[in-house]
């Protein structure tokens, strides 16, 4: 298995853990675990975008990395 094919394995696999975490909204630490598991995931995204030029589907989780970030401060920094 080449680098590339293991970065859509963890794309893939962190995107659904980071959706249950944050779906399920157990807690405002689970919830902002589950923001870094997602930019661990669009952060993947993006490599294998740029790898495979794809240049879509990396500016789309560039965006999406910027989105997960804020979602980290809102649960984890600046939890209420």
């Amino acid at each position: 298995m080449d680098v590339v094919e293991l970065l859509r394995w963890v794309a893939s696999v962190t995107g659904i853990v980071a959706a249950i975490l944050v779906a399920m909204r157990l807690t405002n630490r689970a919830t902002g675990l589950g923001f870094v598991i997602f930019t661990v995931c669009s952060v993947s995204w993006v490599t294998v975008g740029a790898f495979d030029g794809e240049w879509k589907l990396a500016v789309q989780n560039m965006v999406l990395t910027l989105i997960n970030l804020v979602g980290v401060y809102r649960w984890l920094i600046k939890a209420d």
